[in-house]
């Protein structure tokens, strides 16, 4: 920040949980959507070619580059302050700043930045970023993903990440176990639907290891990225827990769907948003703000129920899950509620937010 590589200060922007059950986060950023690069890419098509001619992070400033997360094959993590980078064999993962962050220690992990990778799931990377939550060890830290189609700005394979003091709402929100056959229960991954909530998700926790967990979930995202289904993700709780959301915001944008009221607020509805943290442009949507206004946003980022379910059968179908039949499942079996963390905040400065 000293050397004035932001493009604004966020901690100057005003931030608050939103009285209600859920507790949204509202922040006001009344210069950031002015200040972001634009989307220069086609928001109708979630699989895109690379093209070198738009903005990439190979054209980040090293200044702007943190340091290198690699996979040390070994048990213990360790830290090398100074490292040679040898791309020879194979292109480094960065980590870099956000130019234009939300929030304290807002960053981009990159994986193989030099390979020009398209901003697309697959298994290693999405391991990799499971890794990066894991490591980090909070359950303040989490990582997010948007496609194209689902406000990704950039055509540049990368997932954004930052400390929040509070829970996000999804992760308060009540989820329902959705019961699976035995034969796909080896993998030790749970999945469950969030219920009471605006937008209509899955959960995945569990797995015998991360690698488990990762291919599970990375599945269900090339099924809707190869589908053209644009689609978020949340990876919570150290890397234990992930939400994924398929959207059509930006359909319904493009069909004329969305209130001229919503369209207003220029609010984009991305990873962030979705998960309840809502980054508000004008000052009197901020001091407006209620669970009513954040929930009727964000209910039109939702699939209908009739959509979710046929898209959740397809997702099942591409990650080898196998829904048990109605009457394998217990009766009697209720909502289930996600721990809020409870631990004291690891980082000493940042955004202070106002109960």
């Amino acid at each position: 920040m000293a050397r004035g590589l932001f493009r604004y200060d966020v901690t100057a922007c005003e931030t608050k949980v939103i009285p209600g059950n859920l507790g949204f986060v509202a922040q006001l950023n009344e210069g950031r959507h002015l200040k972001k690069r634009p989307t220069e890419f086609r928001v109708d098509r979630v699989l895109q070619p690379f093209d070198p001619a738009k903005f990439n992070f190979t054209k980040v400033g090293q200044e702007e580059v943190l340091f290198q997360f690699e996979n040390g094959a070994g048990d213990d993590s360790y830290f090398l302050n100074n490292a040679p980078i040898t791309a020879a064999d194979r292109a480094p993962n960065v980590v870099a700043i956000n130019v234009s962050p939300i929030e304290y220690g807002h960053v981009l992990l990159i994986p193989r930045v030099l390979d020009r990778l398209p901003q697309r799931i697959d298994p290693e990377s999405f391991l990799l970023a499971l890794q990066m939550a894991a490591e980090a060890a909070s359950p303040y830290f989490r990582l997010g993903y948007n496609s194209l189609g689902a406000f990704a700005t950039i055509n540049h394979l990368h997932f954004q990440a930052y400390y929040l003091s509070v829970p996000f709402p999804v992760e308060k929100a009540a989820t329902h176990k959705i019961p699976l056959s035995e034969d796909t229960m080896k993998s030790g991954v749970t999945v469950s639907k969030l219920i009471n909530y605006p937008v209509r998700g899955l959960v995945f926790e569990g797995g015998s290891t991360l690698n488990d967990l990762a291919n599970v979930v990375s599945s269900a995202c090339i099924w809707l990225q190869d589908n053209n289904v644009p689609y978020n993700v949340l990876i919570s709780d150290c890397g234990k827990r992930i939400f994924l959301f398929p959207q059509c915001y930006a359909e319904k944008q493009a069909l004329g769907e969305v209130s001229q009221e919503l369209l207003d607020t220029q609010v984009n509805p991305a990873v962030w948003e979705i998960s309840g943290h809502i980054v508000l442009k004008r000052r009197n949507d901020y001091e407006e703000a209620s669970e009513t206004s954040a929930w009727k946003l964000l209910a039109e980022v939702s699939l209908s129920e009739e959509r979710f379910e046929e898209v959740k059968a397809y997702i099942f179908t591409a990650a080898g899950l196998v829904q048990a039949d109605e009457e394998e499942v217990c009766e009697g079996e209720e909502a289930t509620y996600a721990p809020v963390p409870v631990a004291p905040l690891p980082v000493a400065e940042g955004c202070l937010v106002l109960q």
